[in-house]
């Protein structure tokens, strides 16, 4: 695929000898602190500086990134509307570039650069960037405030900051090395994973490769079921979920379900197979045990396998957590409650610094109008749910999707749902079978058995699809298949491949550590 249009039109005011010509790069070191007097629309440039100690102290944490080759720091603020303040770093390798331009996603609600995902790109070798978003950071149920007091920073942190960052971030990248990036990619996970789809629907000519994990792309919902699934541990406290509670839930499902795919080996290759009860696991004649769960428990243990659903019609609004994810669902504690959804709830549907949640309920009529008045007001900003991603694939893009199926915090079905919703907008007119090959042919989505929020769980959560993003960007290398291992004090003890969905890993036999003896095959299909 050819690189994106050239940013030069953006760097005419750089002063000559800036970066030296391409041929000479490998002689010359490229004037780091001259990227300080580089114009660019609606920007100002605080800082250009070396970075060449092998470590970066992060700003405003006691923490040291270490391991670093090189670079050139480049911090600045962007204001595309006279409300805006998107913070934004870019880090430029001083020597042995790849020629690639690499922006780096965000988790929860931001409000800070990624500085470990910054420092995971320059030992590629890659120009990297990120962004705070558009607003500065705070913990708590004031995460979201910046959204009351600052309107048009919800939409910076909605879409505008990533999209203002790719540009300023690649002209940066050009004015130092004299020559655009050959290839630009997006990589982010949860929050991230939400801002790279965002970026294929709203900016499509940004990147050429994007990779999606986790996404956190029907935030509307997700905040709403995430809050509800809260709720339901919460205000019971017969119910709530104990580390304890989880771990009896989750020997439960692993009786009933890990055989099911041929393997057993604690871990669900495909847990929508799982038709587990919690109920079954009850303590017997209302009696309180270590080995079994009260009725209130199994009550919350539903809710949160069944996800949130209109309280009058009871259809799904948002899916639940998947059977086998149980060790990763965060222990909800009524003194400290996930704040991510509450601070949603709290500044953006009540906008009032004395809402107690507790008081607040999906069954209650006057509070379930108030979410679904907010839910119609910024589902259009907020929601990257679009599946018309024709202008990304017609401009060659290339997006690769992956979703561990012990998630605890984004439900893993979620991705599912997102991937049929591209493949019924492209199946008009046709077979099923062709809107797949179509979309395959520029987006695929990998579900991850086993693997938690971002990584981790009991299942090969190591795997480099940003390296096959780009094989298959680069050098037409389709994905068929990715393998992932599982590594035990450092050891690797098995491989399995991951399938494009609606492929899953089917064993065929032999050392079930192995991917050779598992192949991607369609639930149905000869």
């Amino acid at each position: 695929m050819a690189p994106r249009a050239s940013l030069l039109c953006l760097t005419s005011v750089l002063l000559i000898g800036l970066a030296p010509p391409a041929h000479a790069q490998n002689q010359t070191t490229p004037d780091c602190a001259a990227l300080a007097k580089l114009e660019l629309p609606n920007t100002t440039i605080n800082t250009a500086e070396p970075v060449t100690e092998g470590s970066f102290e992060i700003p405003g944490f006691p923490r040291t990134i270490r391991g670093l080759p090189p670079f050139c720091r480049i911090t600045g603020i962007i204001a595309p509307t006279l409300a805006s303040r998107i913070g934004f770093e870019v880090w430029l390798p001083l020597g042995n570039w790849s020629g690639k331009f690499v922006g780096v996603g965000n988790g929860g609600w931001a409000g800070f650069a990624s500085y470990d995902a910054l420092g995971g790109q320059i030992r590629r070798g890659n120009a990297t960037a990120s962004t705070d978003t558009g607003h500065e950071g705070t913990f708590g149920l004031d995460m979201a405030r910046f959204a009351v007091e600052f309107p048009e920073r919800l939409v910076d942190f909605a879409h505008r900051s990533h999209h203002e960052t790719a540009v300023k971030g690649k002209a940066l990248t050009e004015a130092f090395y004299g020559r655009p990036a050959d290839y630009s990619y997006f990589v982010g996970c949860s929050s991230g994973g939400y801002e790279g789809l965002m970026e294929a629907q709203r900016y499509p000519e940004d990147y050429d490769g994007i990779v999606a994990e986790a996404p956190a792309n029907n935030w509307t919902r997700l905040m709403a079921a995430t809050f509800d699934a809260n709720l339901a541990v919460l205000l019971d406290p017969k119910g709530v979920l104990s580390p304890a509670a989880l771990s009896i839930l989750h020997r439960g499902v692993l009786q009933a379900c890990d055989s099911i795919d041929g393997v057993t080996d604690g871990v669900l290759e495909d847990p929508r197979r799982c038709t587990f009860d919690p109920a079954t696991l009850t303590c017997p004649n209302g009696q309180v045990s270590e080995d079994c769960l009260t009725t209130a428990q199994v009550k919350a243990a539903r809710h949160v396998y069944g996800g949130l659903r209109d309280p009058a019609t009871r259809t799904s609004l948002y899916p639940g957590l998947a059977p086998g994810s149980e060790p990763f669902w965060p222990y909800r504690n009524p003194a400290f409650p996930f704040s991510i959804p509450v601070s949603h709830y709290q500044w953006l549907v009540f906008s009032d610094s004395t809402w107690d949640w507790r008081s607040f309920s999906f069954d209650d009529p006057g509070d379930y109008e108030a979410h679904v008045r907010a839910e119609a007001r910024f589902a259009p900003l907020m929601n990257a749910t679009d599946p018309d991603l024709r202008e990304f694939q017609r401009l060659g893009g290339k997006l690769l999707q992956h979703h561990g199926w012990s998630d605890g915090l984004i439900a893993p079905q979620n991705s599912i749902d997102y991937y049929e919703s591209v493949l019924s907008l492209f199946n008009s007119g046709r077979t099923r079978n062709d809107a797949i090959a179509d979309v395959q042919s520029f987006y695929r989505l990998y579900m991850v058995p086993g693997v938690g929020h971002c990584g981790g769980g009991r299942g090969t959560d190591t795997y480099e699809m940003q390296a096959a993003l780009e094989r298959w960007v680069e050098h037409e290398v389709v994905p068929d298949r990715v393998i992932a291992t599982r590594r035990l004090s450092g050891v690797v003890d098995r491989s399995r491949p991951l399938c494009p969905y609606p492929a899953v890993a089917e064993y065929r036999g032999g050392d079930t550590n192995h991917a050779d003896n598992f192949v991607c095959r369609v639930p149905g299909e000869p």
